[in-house]
């Protein structure tokens, strides 16, 4: 059996969606959890340039950052495709995966006003389909789970609503379709641990309203 190792932080979307990456694959691995305050000379040595989770460790061999990482995996492992075969549609969910992080960096920059320009574009993307990689959970569903999950539980703990439900009514469709699938409702982290962890990071002194750089 091949040697897999992934580290990473439990309330990390980042880390989760290779794990789920992993089990679609019906990959086993060993998980090795990291103190984001004290991060362990391993995975200092296996992400020397951005030191941060999720790092997925395959025979001895480092891979970093998590799209590369369910890219690597999809390409390795047998098991359903995580990435459409179709070159173009594989063109395509990278470019709204790449929309995604830009998101994200705008959510943390707290450029509102851009991020939700670019939700407008994937709910129009998501209108009829049940999942962002059709009937079958694929890569842009796994790269958006920080809009499933993440925002809400931001949202009640600090007050941050970004994705109401009458302006994106598909994208809040396919949030409680994908939360209420039961693979997935398996592999979020417990969202009142969740919420107790952000109260309690934003009500610290300098604390941010953003994901946690890990």
């Amino acid at each position: 059996m091949a040697d897999v190792k992934l580290f990473g932080f439990w309330s990390s979307p980042f880390s989760r969606r290779v794990e789920m990456a992993l089990k679609l694959k019906g990959v086993e691995y060993e998980y090795i959890e990291e103190d984001i305050n004290n991060k362990s000379p391993l995975l200092l040595k296996y992400n020397p340039i951005h030191k941060k989770v999720p790092v997925l460790l395959h025979n001895g061999k480092p891979i970093a950052e998590s799209l590369i990482i369910i890219e690597y995996i999809d390409e390795v492992w047998e098991g359903p495709s995580i990435l459409p075969q179709d070159p173009y549609e594989r063109a395509m969910a990278r470019f709204w995966v790449k929309l995604l992080d830009e998101i994200k960096g705008e959510e943390r920059e707290k450029n509102k006003d851009e991020a939700k320009v670019h939700l407008k574009f994937l709910e129009s993307e998501i209108n009829g389909k049940k999942f962002f990689g059709g009937d079958t959970i694929g890569l842009v569903d796994l790269a958006a789970n920080f809009i499933a999950h993440w925002f809400r539980v931001i949202s009640e703990s600090v007050g941050l609503e970004l994705m109401t439900e009458d302006k994106f009514p598909n994208l809040r469709k396919w949030v409680d379709e994908y939360t209420n699938s039961s693979f997935v409702k398996e592999n979020l982290p417990d969202k009142d641990k969740m919420v107790g962890f952000y109260m309690t990071r934003y009500q610290a002194p300098g604390g941010t309203k953003c994901f946690p750089k890990v």
